[in-house]
C-alpha cells in the first residue's frame, strides 16, 4: 500500500502519447526538528505578518506580491493575477526531446520526484520506462509546479520513472576564477602517481555504506543535555598525530600511497626466501622513519657497552 501523497496529478505526455501519472516527492528531510526560542528561559518564538510601521497583523489570503517593472515600477499582482498565466493551465509534463544520458551534467540537478501510473493499466508507463533503460537516454520535459514553470530531465530509478527537475541555464554560475587562466604544468609522471592513487581507492558506490555524522552527534547532545549528562567529555589524551596531515607535499603522499600499493605481475605472499633474507628488500620509507628512533635509542646504548668492556678488563 503507497503511504505517500501525491502532490500534483497531471499527463506525461510526447507526440500522440499520453501516461497519466501521479507525482510524489523523492525525498525527505531527516534532520531533527526544532524551533527557536528565547535562550534566557526557553520561551518560544513567533513570526508574525504585520503592516511595515505598525503592529497591524496581515492575513495571509491578503497578501500579495509586488514586482518592479523594467521602468522600475511597483506592481501587485495577487493569487488571481498569477492563475491567469497560460502555463498555469496546462497539466502535462510535455517531453520535448530524448538526449544521451552523459549530455546531462549533474550540476544542473535540482529536486527529484517519483511518477506512479495514474491509469487502471500500467503497460503504457512501463513501455516507456523500459524503453528509457534501453536506450540509455533521458526525456527532457517542461511542466509547471506550484507557480513555478521547470525544465527536468526524466529517468528511471529502480524501474520507476523519476522526473530531476533542472535548473535552468541562468541560474548555474559561472566558475570564473583566476587560476583557470594560469593553469600550472601537470607532468605526466605526476599524473600517472595521482590516477595510482585513485585507482588504489576505486570501488562501486554504495550509499548505505555513508551516514550524517551531524545529525548523529546533534541526537547524542541532545539526549545528553536532556539527561544533565556530557555528550563528548575531552579526553586528556593526545591525539595521535595523523600521519596524513603531516604530509604538506601531495606527491610525496602519492608516492607513498604507490609505493606501498602491490605491482600487478607480483604475488602477495610470501616466499621462505623472503622471510629469510628481508635484506634484500628495499624498506619502504614510511618503515625506515619508523625505525629511526630506535636506531638512535641503540646509538645512545655503545658507549655504555664500552664502558662496561672497560671494567670487566
Amino acid at each position: 500500500m503507497n503511504s505517500m501523497r501525491s502532490i500534483w496529478k497531471g499527463d506525461l505526455s510526447f507526440g500522440l502519447v499520453n501516461v497519466p501519472v501521479k507525482v510524489y516527492s523523492a525525498t525527505e528531510s531527516h534532520d531533527r526538528k526544532s524551533y527557536q526560542v528565547d535562550s534566557k528561559d526557553g520561551t518560544r518564538i513567533r513570526y508574525r505578518r504585520v503592516r511595515e510601521g505598525t503592529d497591524t497583523e496581515v492575513d495571509y489570503s491578503d497578501i500579495a506580491n509586488a514586482y518592479e517593472t523594467d521602468a522600475g515600477e511597483t506592481v501587485i499582482l495577487t493569487k488571481e493575477d498569477l492563475a491567469t498565466l497560460p502555463v498555469q493551465k496546462s497539466p502535462e509534463i510535455s517531453i520535448l526531446e530524448f538526449v544521451p544520458t552523459e549530455q546531462v551534467d549533474p550540476i544542473y540537478f535540482d529536486k527529484p520526484y517519483y511518477l506512479e501510473p495514474a491509469s487502471k493499466s500500467p503497460k503504457a508507463y512501463a513501455l516507456l520506462a523500459k524503453a528509457l533503460e534501453e536506450t540509455d537516454r533521458l526525456a527532457i520535459a517542461n511542466f509547471t509546479l506550484r507557480n513555478r514553470t521547470r525544465l527536468a530531465a526524466l529517468r528511471v530509478v529502480d524501474g520507476v520513472m523519476t522526473l530531476q527537475t533542472l535548473l535552468w541555464p541562468d541560474e548555474v554560475r559561472k566558475a570564473d576564477f583566476d587560476f583557470l587562466d594560469d593553469a600550472p604544468e601537470i607532468r605526466k609522471q605526476e599524473l600517472d602517481m595521482a590516477s595510482s592513487l585513485i585507482e588504489t581507492m576505486a570501488k562501486d558506490f554504495d550509499p548505505t555504506e555513508f551516514e550524517d555524522t551531524y545529525q548523529n552527534e546533534l541526537s547524542k547532545l541532545v539526549e545528553a543535555k536532556a539527561d544533565g549528562a556530557e555528550a563528548f567529555p575531552e579526553s586528556d589524551e593526545e591525539p595521535e598525530a595523523d600521519e596524513d596531515s603531516e604530509v604538506a607535499d601531495l606527491l610525496a603522499a602519492l608516492r607513498a600511497s604507490v609505493k606501498d600499493k602491490p605491482s600487478s605481475g607480483g604475488s602477495s605472499s610470501k616466499s621462505d626466501d623472503d622471510e629469510k633474507e628481508p635484506a634484500k628488500k628495499a624498506p619502504a620509507k614510511k618503515a625506515a622513519a619508523k625505525k629511526a628512533p630506535a636506531k638512535k635509542a641503540a646509538a645512545k646504548k655503545a658507549p655504555a657497552k664500552k664502558a662496561a668492556a672497560k671494567k670487566s678488563a
